[in-house]
Formats: C-alpha cells, structure tokens, sequence
C-alpha cells in the first residue's frame, strides 16, 4: 500500500521473475512441439536404465538454421529395445520469452534418473539456471517425475561425477562469451510489460567454470569453487576423479581443451591452460568419462582443419596423459557427444548430426540425433570387432538424407 498524505492506492502487483518460474511438462506432445513441427534439434544427451531401458534427450526449434533460439524447447525420448525404435514422450517448454536448453540426463548411485536442463530469458540473460527432475522409476515408459526445481545459476550441460567420498560434483558452466551475454533479442513492445533491464542480469565474478556439490545425495546443491581460464567462453566443461584423488577439469576453450587440477575436491582449481592446441581441438564440446574398467573415454571431434566433423573415442590408461585409438564414430557433420557405460561393457553414445535443416549459409541438413553402440575392444583396435557394436543408428530424424544440398 503507497500512501500520499491521508491518501493511500493499493501497489501496482510486482512482476514474477519469467525465468525462475518453472516450465511446463508435457506428457503428451502436442501439435507445438511434435517432429512434424520442428525445423532444428540437436545437443543430446543418454542414459541407460538397470532394466535396459534407454533414455534420450535433446531441444528442439521450429527455426530451420538451428537449435539457439529463445522458444527453444527440450524433447525426451525412450527406447525399450536397445535403442532399434524409439518414442517421443514428453517435451518441457518454458513460458513466453524463456527458453529450455541443454539437457542433461543422469543416473545417480542411489539408482535414480534426474533430467537437467538450462533456462534463461532470451538467448542469454546472463544468469541462466540449473533445473532438474528425478524420477525413482527409470524402467517405465511414463515414470513419475518429481516436480521441476532450479539448482543453480548457470548452464549444466555434461553429467555429474561422483567421488570416492561420496559428494556430487556438478559442472555448472556460467558463460562468458562477450557479444552474448546478456542477450534478450526482443524489441521493447514485445517484452512490455517487461524491459530487457528487467531480464538481464550481470552476476560479474560468478562467471566462470564452475563447480556445484551436493553432499546429501541431491537434497542441497552449493556453489563449491572456480577456475577462470583465458579464452573460454562457453564452459562446457567436465570433471574426473584422477586414480591419485585429484579432480581433473576440461574446458572447451578457444585455443584447443583446455585444463585445470585441484587436490582439495574442487574448492580451489589450478590457473588453467590449453592442454591439447589447435583448430582439432579449439572451440567445439567433447565428452569425457571414467570407464568401468578404469580407462578414460574421450569423444571428440579429430579433423585437421577445425571442422566438426570426424567424431571419433579414444582410451586412456594412464588417466588422460596419453591416448590411443581413435575410433571413428561418423565423418560426417557431427558434435556434442554424451554417453553412458552399461554394466555389460556397452558403450551407448549420442549426438547429433546437421542439427538445422537450412543453415545460414544455405545448407539444407537433416536435423537427426544419431547414436552409437561400441566396446572398449573396439576402440582400442580403431575399428569394430565386438559384433555386437553398430555405428550411426539414428533415434529421430527431421528431413530425409536425401535432400538436395544448395
């Protein structure tokens, strides 16, 4: 109540905070958000139930030229044949003006499956925001998830790693790129009743690579610590638990992967610098993951003019200082790797392939997320010898291959 002298007018009602209000879960697809409608979907994600069952999930656009939009939406999808057919079976989608991005899906130890995602206003508002789902029921087709909460400012694109003792550490990626952040690109009479002032944030020093723990199995989360690297601008980053206790931190950065160490379980990171340099490796996501047997799996883009293309796994047994293999998983356009290791040995890995279907450059693509099957045999040898592995099994798929390229 404001007042003016002997005069009081009740207040005008504040404005809700568009990005923090959680987003709809839809159970069924509907007309907004089925394949026939999309025109872009990429940046996937996978995970495996101890049932078999399997669990995808990427974000999609009705834009052509790719995924990056502000109505962004994220799509899950499982298969409970090994990954031979799949069903779409929910979308999340954020209000007007805010969209879901980056998911990220997760088996924890307690056997749960939490779904992560990233939602901002506009393109970047520069604060974003860790949100997350969990369900105790990963073998259903329509499991009950929980209801959606945030965790923490940030984007969380790569999956958590667990310690020896225990605590969860989330890589939790606050962007830096300085054309884009904070980027809402509205005109004002679209926003009104909001601003871009409104929705833009500047968090300053909270920007970085950085780490969230959880020391009671996902009920808390807090901000852990930090590493600022010269020339990273979207984090994308994951962690490892090294065999002599230390963490050990890679960074999609400008100049190549760059890396950092810390020996306090991630309160405090070396300085950083670029471990693997040059146009292979600079500016595009990798995964990273410590096998069952104890060798690291990298998948990474391999050609030699920076392209992304030629997506290939290597192994490493003396945890990350040298590599061998170099299975190539697929030549053609291809990024964003994510994976997971059934107790079998199987490697199921995802990404995706020409996300857009009319680049800005006049390309048309297919819009497909493909997935992978494959042994450490394999990629120790470079090529498949298991046969039980299969290559370029495509779990959704918006245009034909056939499609004329321009």
């Amino acid at each position: 109540m404001a007042c003016l002298g002997s005069v009081c007018f009740a207040a005008e009602p504040a404005l809700p905070d568009l990005a923090l209000q959680p987003p709809q879960l839809l159970q069924e697809l509907d007309p907004q958000h089925v394949r026939s409608s999309r025109g872009s979907q990429g940046v996937a994600s996978i995970e495996r139930a101890a049932s078999g069952r399997l669990w995808a999930a990427w974000y999609a656009d009705k834009g052509k030229r790719g995924v990056e939009s502000p109505s962004s939406y994220v799509v899950l999808a499982t298969s409970d044949d090994d990954g031979q057919s799949w069903k779409e079976v929910q979308a999340i989608q954020a209000g007007k003006r805010v969209r879901t991005y980056d998911p990220c899906l997760w088996h924890d130890p307690q056997g749960r499956l939490w779904l992560f995602w990233a939602q901002s206003a506009g393109m970047q508002d520069g604060r974003m925001g860790v949100w997350a789902i969990v369900t105790e029921n990963a073998a259903s087709a329509t499991p009950d998830w929980s209801a959606p909460r945030r965790l923490a400012n940030g984007v969380m694109m790569n999956k958590p790693t667990v310690l020896k003792n225990g605590d969860w550490l989330l890589p939790v990626g606050f962007w830096r790129d300085n054309t884009n952040v904070p980027n809402i690109p509205f005109d004002e009479e679209h926003l009104a009743p909001y601003t871009r002032a409104m929705l833009s944030h500047d968090l300053g020093e909270e920007r970085g690579s950085n780490v969230v723990r959880s020391t009671d199995q996902g009920k808390t989360f807090h901000f852990l610590g930090q590493v600022r690297i010269p020339g990273t601008r979207v984090d994308e980053h994951m962690l490892v638990e090294r065999k002599d206790g230390s963490l050990w931190m890679l960074v999609r950065n400008t100049g190549g992967i760059a890396e950092s160490v810390s020996t306090d379980g991630g309160r405090t990171w070396s300085a950083g610098s670029v471990a693997l340099a040059g146009k292979t490796f600079a500016n595009k996501r990798f995964f990273l993951r410590r096998l069952a047997s104890g060798a690291m799996l990298l998948v990474r883009n391999d050609a030699a003019d920076g392209a992304r293309t030629h997506l290939k796994a290597f192994l490493s047994d003396d945890d990350g200082k040298s590599w061998q293999g170099g299975l190539l998983l697929d030549e053609r356009e291809s990024s964003y790797p994510d994976g997971v290791q059934a107790k079998s040995g199987s490697i199921y890995l995802i990404y995706d392939h020409q996300r857009y279907t009319l680049n800005r450059a006049g390309k048309r693509g297919v819009g497909s997320v493909q997935m992978a099957v494959i042994h450490e045999e394999d990629i120790r040898a470079g090529r498949i010898i298991n046969d039980q592995s299969r290559l370029r099994t495509t779990i959704s798929q918006l245009q034909p291959a056939s499609v004329p390229q321009e």
